[in-house]
């Protein structure tokens, strides 16, 4: 199966354009204590629905060291107490701030609230003033994440066709 990867980047924070959520019920924080079982929770019922199966083979130790890595921070999306969603940001060896991961569980999607979500992921990233911000996404995901990206100020930057992305569709 071949798909489209599409690579974005932002270089500069005033490039953002926010969109934030009314309902104060949604919530998003850091988990500012690493436990390697949120990441791979969060990753399997978030990407789930999206082939994100690159790990889903992964031993605990492999989880362990992912997850404990002190480029890695991740934060938490929950709505009424419920968990709804992920980020996790990653320090790259070029200055920059890898959105890593990103999403929202199903039972959230279609309720306004990637645009938020994405949101929060730049803000933190940028917080840390790094040289830019980028993400790649792809066909298998969510057909509104790569607008969504291009609506919160991303730009792209190359975009490749892929016969085997990594994942094991």
């Amino acid at each position: 199966m071949s798909v489209t990867v599409t690579y974005l980047e932002m270089r500069r924070a005033d490039e953002l354009l926010p969109k934030h959520s009314a309902d104060g019920a949604f919530q998003i924080a850091e988990a500012r204590v690493k436990q390697w079982q949120v990441n791979k929770f969060f990753y399997g019922f978030v990407g789930g629905p999206w082939s994100w199966l690159e790990k889903s083979d992964w031993s605990d130790e492999q989880w362990r060291f992912y997850a404990d890595d002190n480029r890695l921070r991740t934060w938490i999306a929950s709505y009424e107490g419920s968990p709804a969603g992920y980020f996790e940001l990653k320090w790259d060896d070029e200055d920059g701030v890898e959105i890593n991961y990103m999403g929202l569980s199903r039972a959230f999607i279609g309720r306004g609230l990637g645009g938020p979500l994405l949101t929060a992921a730049l803000t933190a990233a940028w917080d840390a003033s790094p040289r830019r911000v980028w993400v790649h996404t792809c066909t298998l995901d969510h057909p509104a994440s790569l607008n969504n990206y291009l609506a919160r100020g991303m730009k792209i930057y190359q975009t490749k066709l892929e016969k085997d992305p990594g994942r094991k569709v």
